[in-house]
């Protein structure tokens, strides 16, 4: 019976005897601890791919002008933050001592090197160039990020999507090159209190992305407080500087139009 022949079970349909071979502590024992690492590490990359796959079709529902399309998106991308936030309390249950009895064998390996969280990060408005060109010119790494260069920014999809459903959107916050962050306009602004007042689905649409913007800074957060309970002020894996790079992270909205405004609704 060939491979296509044989009846489809559960554990074929989710190649669950790959995945369990997956898992490969490289610490003598192996520690205890070293395969929950494993695990959630796994386990945040396997939701970064179907957040990547849920924010790239919300930008297309987006680009598309589909309102009730582009709410589905945004509240299972929501309860997905959710899930992501909650699994640091599943971490936070290994000790520093744990930690560090396998840390060593990480080696240069880092949370730093997540190509998928730069993928994210870059689909969410957040666009360092110099990034992608950290990596080498013929590398599908390079290649991958490049890619997502080239496309809208979700800000810049919402824009898109105010202009289809009615809203003058001013010709100074059109733009052809995405590669860099969008700086905040006051014209802009202008434009989302008119879609605020409207009471519609565009304002909505405007407060899930305010949902988005502050779960994702809540997620940075828990982080961010795990790394420093778990390490304190040493330097993270892979030679980054650990907790003081990732509090550099915080409290920098994606989209600060949106946050811009609050002060005049």
């Amino acid at each position: 019976m060939t491979e296509t022949s044989k009846p489809l079970t559960y554990i074929s349909y989710l190649k669950l005897d790959e995945l369990f071979r997956l898992q490969q502590p490289r610490s003598a024992g192996p520690e205890h601890d070293e395969m929950l690492f494993i695990v959630i590490h796994q386990v945040y990359e396997l939701w970064f791919h179907q957040v990547l796959h849920e924010l790239r079709f919300l930008r297309a529902r987006l680009l598309g002008g589909a309102s009730a399309g582009a709410l589905a998106a945004l509240r299972r991308i929501l309860t997905i933050l959710k899930t992501l936030v909650a699994q640091v309390d599943v971490i936070e249950t290994m000790t520093p001592v744990s930690f560090n009895s396998f840390r060593a064998r990480l080696d240069a390996a880092s949370g730093f090197q997540s190509l998928q969280f730069r993928e994210l990060e870059f689909v969410l408005g957040h666009r360092r160039a110099a990034l992608a060109e950290q990596y080498p010119a013929d590398s599908e790494a390079r290649s991958r990020l490049e890619a997502e260069l080239a496309q809208p920014a979700l800000f810049d999809a919402f824009l898109e999507y105010l202009g289809k459903t009615g809203y003058g959107i001013p010709a100074s916050a059109k733009r052809d090159d995405f590669r860099a962050p969008r700086p905040p306009s006051p014209e802009v602004q202008n434009v989302l209190l008119e879609v605020y007042r409207d009471n519609e689905f565009p304002a909505q649409i405007c407060e899930r992305l305010v949902d988005l913007d502050e779960g994702l800074q809540e997620w940075r957060y828990r982080h961010v407080k795990m790394v420093e309970r778990t390490i304190g002020s040493k330097p993270g894996t892979g030679g980054s500087s650990g907790v003081s790079y990732l509090r550099d992270t915080l409290f920098r909205p994606l989209f600060p139009d949106l946050w811009d405004i609050r002060s005049r609704l």
